[in-house]
């Protein structure tokens, strides 16, 4: 993969708290855990953990699945929270959340 720039991403937000209210946390649990279950989605926060950051197109040479089908995935792992997207000129530089995949381990481990 070719990586299309170094700094496409700003710095991270902070890592949100676990909820103390465990009807709270299974609820964001559930939903973190929805937005990983597709093998492709997987595959993507993989890419984005190892190059720290990728556009559509890097992304797309990646995986054995269609523009459109990535886009559709990243639309999901974004609003789940999970990714982030900025704007790079024309295209869009997509970035893994570090605070949120880290709340989905501390609620996985309090299981």
């Amino acid at each position: 993969m070719k990586k299309s720039t170094t700094a496409c991403c700003p710095p991270a937000d902070p890592t949100p708290p676990v909820p103390a209210d465990e009807g709270e946390a299974n609820e964001r649990l559930a939903a973190l855990a929805k937005a990983i279950a597709h093998p492709a989605r997987i595959a993507i926060l993989r890419l984005l953990v190892r190059h720290e950051g990728c556009i559509v197109g890097d992304l797309v040479d990646e995986l054995p699945l269609a523009q459109s089908t990535v886009s559709q995935h990243l639309k999901q792992l974004k609003q789940a929270g999970l990714i982030r997207g900025e704007v790079d000129g024309p295209r869009v530089c997509y970035c893994i959340e570090p605070g949120m995949v880290a709340l989905f381990k501390a609620l996985v481990e309090a299981l």
